[in-house]
């Protein structure tokens, strides 16, 4: 991803809100399908990681990015931002 790809993402990113939270419970199956769901039907997500979850934020953003084939837009204090184009053809797609 370019600087400046990431910088559009970063902007629409802005205003959305978190769709979810990490805890102490950490990266479970259930939340790594909430957060798949939610990366098909909107392409960028945001998520707050909490202050007992078992890690920092960008050690769980990275992760989860992985865990999940998407792309770590930002991570800023403990709200991370995440991008994966959608397979679904009915949804308009972020534009890069």
């Amino acid at each position: 991803m370019t600087s400046k790809q990431r910088s559009k993402l970063k902007s629409l990113a802005a205003n959305l809100s978190p769709v979810t939270q990490v805890g102490k419970g950490g990266i479970s199956e259930n939340l790594l399908t909430t957060l798949s769901e939610a990366l098909e039907a909107r392409e960028l997500i945001k998520v707050t990681v909490l202050q007992n979850a078992e890690a920092d934020a960008d050690t769980i953003a990275q992760n989860i990015a992985e865990l999940l084939g998407a792309e770590v837009v930002i991570v800023i204090g403990r709200k991370a931002v995440f991008y994966r184009r959608s397979q679904r053809k009915e949804i308009e797609h972020i534009r890069l």
